[in-house]
């Protein structure tokens, strides 16, 4: 069914070319930066770290905490942004020499765990990092993607998210491409359609999909 509604998606809304980043690097930067604030501020943060020849495990890792602030000022609580990203650099460099490839060759599950177990690093973040950053096939689960599966019945409104990750991730084949792409459809539709408040129901490409009587909200 899952991916009878991915088709569907795909087929009215094309492809999204999710995520951003002309790196895996600045792609993990963005993945950390993006909590509780929009892309346009990301970019600028980025932009700062770019124009300064940081985008770099090494590089990024040895700028003081205080001047990392300050680069990172556009993206929103900035201080919080900035010791978040300075742990996981750390880990990175102290585990894995600063090497992206060494990172991602580990095991998908027990470098999860890893990630997890960093200072601020949730599930979505540490799954965004190893889906869009090291192409691994982990299933990206956000508010709109809850929203979304559970308006339609296809999960209950108490699932969590690893329960809506299992539920995903057992009906669609491991193809990282897919995972991406589907996440950003997703989004998309959590932005554009399933909205919080004001649903558009009937522009979304899922509205015959509904169960009778019409979305859970």
């Amino acid at each position: 069914m899952m991916h009878d509604v991915y088709r569907r998606l795909f087929d009215a809304l094309g492809p999204q070319y999710w995520w951003p980043g002309e790196t895996p690097f600045e792609i993990i930067v963005g993945a950390v930066l993006t909590q509780n604030t929009n892309w346009q501020n990301v970019e600028k943060a980025i932009r700062n770290l770019r124009e300064d020849d940081l985008l770099a495990p090494a590089a990024l890792h040895a700028v003081p905490v205080e001047e990392l602030e300050e680069l990172l000022r556009p993206a929103g609580y900035f201080r919080v942004k900035a010791r978040r990203l300075h742990n996981l650099l750390a880990f990175l460099m102290e585990q894995y020499n600063g090497d992206l490839d060494a990172m991602f060759a580990s095991n998908v599950n027990a470098l999860r765990e890893e990630l997890l177990s960093l200072n601020g690093i949730g599930p979505e973040t540490a799954d965004s990092i190893l889906l869009y950053a090291g192409g691994l096939p982990v299933f990206v689960v956000d508010a709109y993607t809850h929203r979304i599966l559970s308006r339609h019945g296809w999960i209950d409104m108490e699932a969590d998210y690893h329960q809506i990750q299992d539920f995903l991730q057992g009906q669609l084949p491991d193809d990282p491409a897919l995972f991406n792409e589907y996440h950003a459809l997703l989004v998309y539709v959590g932005k554009h359609y399933c909205r919080k408040r004001s649903p558009k129901c009937d522009e979304c490409p899922l509205h015959d999909l509904l169960p009778e009587g019409g979305p859970g909200l």
